[in-house]
Parts: C-alpha cells; structure tokens; sequence
C-alpha cells in the first residue's frame, strides 16, 4: 500500500496549547469514539487522564459509538464533552440546530464503495438502479453523493439503503445488497474477508476532512480543558505518523481487527491534525451546500457559524 505524505509541522504548532490553568468545577471529561482511530490509541495510552490529571479533572469517561450521527446527537446534548466524526454528521447536526462546534480537522479516513468479488457492476454507470448501503448521515453518505455525481447519475438514479455499518457488513456478506460504501478499518476488513473489490474511493472525489467537536456549552466553559485535550491528541497524531506499524498493532489490539486488516488501513491513511482553517471550512461548505440542494438537509447552513474561535485566537 502507498503511504501517502505527513504533514504535521505548521498544524501541531498552531495548536500546541499550554493548558496550564486549573479547570473551573470539572471532575470528569467525557470522550465519544468510533472504534479504531487515534482516540483508541490515546485512550490505551492513557495521555488524556495524565494531562487533566494536572488540570484538577479527576477522571476521564471513554463512551464508544458505532458511526457519527449519534455520537453528535449525545454531544449536541451534552452527554459527552468532545469526540470524532467524519465529514457529513456535523452537517446534519448543525442543520438541526445541534449545540456544537468544530475544534480541530484531521484528513478523512480512506473510504470506498466496494462490490462482491463476482459482482457483474463494472464500472460506475452500472450503480444505476442499484442498492448501494450506507450509513444515513455519516461521511459515506457524503461518498456516495459525489461518486454517483462523477458517474452522471442522480440520487434517485439508485435505491439507499441505509444501514449501521455492522448491519450493512451482514448484508454484504450475504450478498442482499449490491455494494456498499464504508470507511476503514470495514472497509479494509471486508478486502480480507470477502475479497471485496473497490469500485470508486475517496481518491476520486473531491477531498475531504474529519473532525473533532466539542459541546458548544462545554466549550465556553472549559477553554483550559479543550485545550490540553487537543494538544494531547496533536502529540498522539505526531506520534502515530513515525509509527504506523506500532498504530497499526495497537489499534488492533484495542479493537479486535486482525492485525493485516489495520495495517491495510494505518498505511493508506493520511496522518495529519490541525486547526479548522478557512480552506477546511470551504470543503466542508461545499458538502454542506450539495446536500442542501440535494433536500438532503432542510436548509442552508453557514459551516463558519460553528468554527470554534477560542478566546485570543
């Protein structure tokens, strides 16, 4: 696999926070993550607790969540402080009012719209009249929205069918499904187990982002906090970077993923962290304006609106 370029040097800089103040009345941090991904490897390592620790923060709760959409739905509540999610949930939180913010951007996560080895679809003029599987209101929506778009086909042009990404793994094993679009490690892991075959990835289309959000309450309470956390996860990320086979062998580790499976998916991510700078909010824009034309969400949303600009920046 091609391991693609790091680039961490202006990004860690702009958000190497202190942190040094104590935390006004908070005894515990919660975290909201998606099984694999830094978080996993920050959580083993124990970072974040050894940081708050120095910060008053008594104890740090990790609460795991299968995809995006409903891990913004606890935070926008507030039943989690910050956590991590691709590129389309915070579009849908935001046009739904959710009381959140953007804190920090990471490159997406390698994605693709994979077929059954002995599948007869050939080319993405084929997807017409198709079921095509996807997790609602998660980055793969996204994928599936701008592959069909790089086919000339429409929304309409295929039948969704929206599943959780373990549900939408028993259908294609199964075969009641023709393809199905997913972020790794399930997409890497259906490459080992089913010989999946990749029809289209996130290398075809325009490029997006993941990202970290935080409460927006949270926030603006806790400035000192949210600092220290996303300078802990910079080190992490700078970390994982230099040691993509000691990243791969932990998060496999944590999760369960057979070892070849994540290092499939550690060697052809892009590791990098940084702020949410105007040219990430422009992407993430142009996403949210395709699904507003789409009727995909209600209304139009201005991304910028829920930029996280803490105090001094």
């Amino acid at each position: 696999m091609t391991t693609r370029r790091l680039f961490l040097g202006a990004a860690l800089g702009a958000l190497a926070f202190a942190g040094t103040a104590a935390a006004q009345d908070l005894k515990e941090f919660r975290i909201g993550y998606q099984k694999g991904g830094i978080f996993s490897v920050v959580k083993q390592q124990k970072t974040i607790e050894a940081r708050l620790k120095t910060l008053g923060v008594d104890t740090v709760k990790w609460i795991e969540f299968q995809y995006g959409p409903p891990l913004l739905e606890a935070l926008g509540i507030g039943s989690i402080d910050i956590g991590t999610v691709g590129d389309t949930p915070p579009i849908f939180a935001q046009a739904a009012g959710a009381n959140v913010v953007y804190v920090a951007a990471t490159p997406a996560s390698d994605s693709a719209l994979i077929l059954p080895p002995d599948s007869p679809i050939k080319t993405l003029a084929d997807l017409k009249g198709k079921k095509i599987a996807f997790a609602r209101g998660s980055s793969s929506h996204n994928l599936t929205v701008q592959i069909l778009a790089k086919a000339g086909l429409t929304y309409g042009d295929i039948t969704p069918v929206y599943l959780t990404p373990a549900d939408a793994a028993a259908a294609f094993a199964r075969g009641s499904i023709d393809a199905w679009t997913i972020w790794d490690p399930y997409y890497a892991i259906a490459e080992k187990r089913q010989r999946a075959r990749a029809l289209a990835t996130t290398q075809d289309v325009a490029g997006s982002n993941s990202f970290y959000l935080a409460n927006r309450d949270f926030a603006k309470r806790q400035p000192v906090v949210l600092r220290a956390v996303l300078d802990e996860l910079a080190k992490t990320t700078r970390w994982a970077g230099e040691n993509r086979d000691k990243l791969a062998a932990a998060i496999s580790e944590i999760t369960g993923v057979e070892f070849e499976a994540q290092q499939i998916a550690v060697n052809r991510a892009t590791i990098d962290f940084g702020p949410v700078t105007d040219a990430v909010i422009a992407q993430q824009q142009a996403i949210a304006d395709t699904f507003q034309k789409l009727g995909l969400i209600p209304k139009p949303i201005v991304v910028r609106d829920a930029v996280w600009r803490p105090s001094g920046s």
